[in-house]
């Protein structure tokens, strides 16, 4: 045996045997496979190993890779898991694992056929009844649909873990929409791009021909054969706890990520709604589980699908991928039935063994499952709605015969199968190796009459040295997933993504952009610049509040006490600095002024807008660039790790706004550089200067309409412009003493000046009219003539008359009469072209209600 340095780190690696270990024998010799990569872990030693991890850490936080968890204390996006340490198989063991793969595809495929047509295996008695329809995920709508593909199961993913026989076993099918190729192929990258030393002189299969296979399925599933298909991806949302690896597939394969309520069906056809009207929508790769596809059909409550998708299907005009219905594949009261179904369709033994499983609707199989139930694992066959599994050796006596009982109620709804322990492989812990439980997803996609499967996949590792399962709901983490072939050393080519798309993007202009997409895009722009303003005004307050403490004038206190009241008016926190509250507000104004940055429940704080944004961000996440992605995470982790106990101390709140504009004016430039006017930049504009138009007015009628002593006019002057960084503008510009007049005609009436509200009135103008028409109609849209109406009314205003005070002596009725009407002129604007672009289609109700139980 050869020695390697490597060995010391294995010295605590195992206190006892009972498992079975990927890398070493139990007289500590290391698996031959292993043994490259680990002469290339010990050169790199233990210190550079745990700086790599880190830095692998760091590599996936700022690529912003994430895995939702429900209920999660740390927050809906916790950062993805990767070790660094790979799982590595050879190519002789994998190819058996692969023939075993492509046969298990094509034995499902089968089964699905079946289940949905003929029905041989319950009429010839190979498989129980009660094992079909017991199972949620039978969908008796999808009786025999017919399908133009050769296969009907186009895609598979198979649970592997190594059994005591020292074979990989098959423990899970996956086959309703399989997750999990995203996040192994960013597993790579990541891999590849902080550890390259790990891949020296090892020959590791690369996943390259598998994605290129995946993305001809996309391609030539198209119903009616299109040369040129129209292909999304349907996802649940942001909140979906993969939903990184959607908007990760969308950006790599370059197909549009959707949402139910972006698809209509029309006419027995599946569209999308754009910017320009509809589309029709040929090929779905459906990341939607298939209850939730069809509110119409299926799960009447559900807001995730498309109403009339599953009729869409019968009449063959769109393709599903998977289709909808083989949910009921993920059963495991299949398991102790596939070897006799493999016979019965192929003639042949399963080549890849299975956990050894008990139906409990068979009397034998239920009375030695209740015997020996101790050291069984039990399973509902049903488990859509994440029912309990049930580790016997673990129970109680109680819980024991509470689940004795539940069995014998319904034996055909629960199968028991073997506890086997899981093979182990060494994980990086700080400075030592452990063994951890690990399993293997597969992953088949059809090609042809058979089933391409990626070379490896995803390796997912229990949380704790001596956990029994294997989550990553469960806290665990994952691994990249190694074929290698050290025999063959002389390959040395660089592979890369490639598509042969005969087609151009379908998606490529503005006109296409889906609605939805467009939608969250002006509310992107709407939100950040919002953000940005109240940060920025907020801020001014604060440095005001510094300089009237240093100061101690009068009129500072004055004009002190009208930007407390302007603060209320500007975010519409009311009472706020107003009406009764005003004095004890003004008494300790940080308390109040807390609330307006940090207490998310109220609409127009600072906090509402950041999360506000951060809905919009997340839903948008394909399109942008992981330096956008650094950006915000910085800006995250700012906000999120200020002390709020220090909401008290003017300093501290001011250097904390000064680090989140900073990161706010980095990200909105990383916009205009990453995202094409056609990808939507356009509505993100629109949005972003209607937010500033908008608290442009705001922040002038709660600042100008009102006049003031002449020390007062002053400090109030200075602060609106500090607010809207001008004042060296206008110094710059008038070269005077601040004057009403010239603030008025720098901040409200310059059409050069892209920080005014004649500019950014005129820029929403110029970019609306560059949006596509719904008809070919010549004349104004409402939305047209509303932002039309409020660049006349801008134009045919002066300063002169907008300075006269009224009669009173102290209100400017005319300056506040404009600013009303552009509000108003705004507002309309705002909702036209909401009505145009963005409302979606009344809410359809089921006729039939589908909603089994059992």
């Amino acid at each position: 045996m050869t020695k390697i340095p490597i060995t010391s780190f294995f010295s605590d690696y195992f206190k006892d045997f009972e498992n079975y270990d990927e890398v070493l024998k139990s007289d500590m010799s290391i698996n031959p496979t292993w043994e490259k990569l680990l002469t290339n872990f010990s050169k790199l030693g233990m210190a550079e190993l745990n700086k790599r991890q880190d830095d692998l850490d760091w590599l996936l936080s700022e690529n912003g890779v994430t895995y939702n968890v429900y209920n999660d204390p740390n927050g809906l996006n916790r950062p993805w898991n990767l070790n660094i340490i790979p799982f590595v198989l050879d190519q002789k063991e994998w190819k058996t694992i692969e023939k075993g793969l492509q046969q298990r595809a094509h034995l499902l495929d089968l089964v699905l056929k079946d289940i949905y047509g003929a029905k041989e295996l319950i009429t010839n008695g190979i498989v129980p009844s009660e094992i079909i329809y017991a199972h949620r995920g039978f969908l008796r709508p999808c009786h025999q649909i017919q399908f133009n593909n050769a296969q009907q199961l186009l895609m598979h993913s198979a649970d592997l873990a190594r059994g005591p026989d020292g074979r990989m076993w098959v423990v899970n099918d996956r086959a309703e929409a399989p997750s999990g190729m995203g996040y192994a192929l960013e597993n790579r990258f990541s891999v590849r791009e902080v550890v390259p030393d790990f891949f020296k002189e090892i020959n590791v299969k690369q996943p390259f021909g598998f994605f290129k296979d995946f993305n001809d399925l996309l391609m030539n599933s198209a119903s009616t054969n299109k040369e040129n298909p129209t292909i999304v991806i349907l996802t649940p949302g942001p909140h979906n706890e993969t939903y990184f690896e959607h908007a990760y597939l969308s950006s790599f394969l370059g197909y549009p990520l959707v949402k139910g309520n972006d698809l209509v069906v029309r006419d027995n056809k599946v569209w999308i709604k754009t910017l320009k009207g509809l589309i029709q929508i040929d090929v779905i790769y459906r990341r939607v589980d298939d209850a939730y596809s069809d509110p119409l059909e299926l799960k009447g409550d559900s807001y995730l699908g498309v109403a009339g998708l599953l009729n869409v299907v019968r009449q063959q005009n769109v393709s599903i991928i998977n289709p909808i219905g083989s949910g009921v594949l993920e059963n495991p009261g299949l398991i102790p039935f596939m070897n006799s179904i493999c016979k019965y369709f192929l003639k042949e033994d399963l080549i890849l063994p299975q956990i050894a499983s008990w139906w409990c609707g068979q009397e034998k199989e239920r009375k030695y499952v209740l015997e020996n139930i101790r050291k069984l694992v039990v399973k509902p066959i049903d488990n859509t709605q994440r029912e309990h599994i049930y580790f016997g050796e673990f129970l109680s006596d109680q819980e024991i015969e509470a689940l004795k009982k539940e069995i014998l109620t319904k034996p055909y709804r629960f199968v028991a199968q073997e506890k086997i322990s899981f093979s182990t492989a060494p994980n990086l812990t700080k400075n030592s190796l452990e063994p951890r439980k690990v399993m293997c997803r597969t992953f088949a996609v059809a090609k042809d009459k058979s089933y391409s499967i990626m070379p490896g996949g995803l390796v997912r590792v229990a949380a704790e040295r001596e956990e029994l399962r294997v989550s990553n709901q469960k806290g665990g983490t994952s691994k990249d997933f190694w074929i290698t072939n050290n025999a063959n050393k002389s390959f040395k080519k660089r592979q890369r993504f490639y598509w042969h798309h005969a087609n151009t993007n379908n998606f490529s202009g503005i006109e296409n952009l889906p609605s939805n997409t467009a939608e969250n895009l002006f509310w992107s722009g709407r939100y950040l610049a919002r953000t940005l303003v109240t940060a920025r005004y907020i801020r001014m307050v604060l440095n005001q509040m510094s300089n009237s403490e240093f100061n101690k004038r009068e009129s500072d206190t004055e004009s002190l006490h009208i930007l407390y009241q302007s603060i209320t008016h500007l975010t519409s926190i009311f009472p706020g600095f107003t009406g009764k509250n005003k004095e004890k507000a003004i008494e300790n104004p940080l308390e109040e002024i807390a609330i307006v940055l940090f207490d998310k429940t109220k609409m127009g704080s600072l906090a509402h807008a950041l999360s506000s944004f951060n809905n919009s961000y997340y839903t948008l996440r394909n399109l942008w660039s992981k330096d956008m992605w650094r950006v915000y995470d910085m800006l995250k982790k700012v906000w999120r790790d200020f002390d709020k106990k220090d909401h008290h101390n003017v300093q501290k709140l001011t250097k904390l706004l000064d680090t989140v504009i900073t990161k706010l004016i980095a990200f909105i430039g990383l916009i205009e550089e990453s995202i094409l006017v056609d990808q939507g930049l356009l509505l993100y504009f629109i949005g972003l200067q209607m937010e500033q138009a908008i608290m442009t007015i705001d922040k002038s009628r709660a600042l100008l309409t009102i006049s003031y002593n002449e020390d007062v006019e002053y400090e109030i002057l200075e602060s609106l412009l500090n607010s809207h960084e001008s004042l060296n503008i206008y110094r710059y510009s008038f070269k005077s003493y601040l004057d009403v007049e010239n603030v008025i005609k720098l901040i409200l009436l310059d059409d050069k000046y892209s920080r005014s509200l004649k500019y950014q009135i005129n820029r929403i103008r110029r970019d609306i009219f560059k949006l596509p028409k719904r008809n070919n109609d010549t004349e104004h849209t409402a939305l047209e003539i509303a932002i039309l109406n409020a660049c006349d009314v801008i134009e045919n205003t002066k300063a002169s008359t907008l300075i006269k005070v009224d009669e009173n002596g102290y209100t400017r009725s005319q300056l506040e009469e404009l600013l009303a009407s552009l509000s108003d002129l705004i507002h309309n604007t705002s909702m036209s072209l909401t009505d145009m672009y963005f409302n979606h289609s009344d809410e359809q109700i089921q006729l039939v209600n589908q909603n089994y139980t059992f």
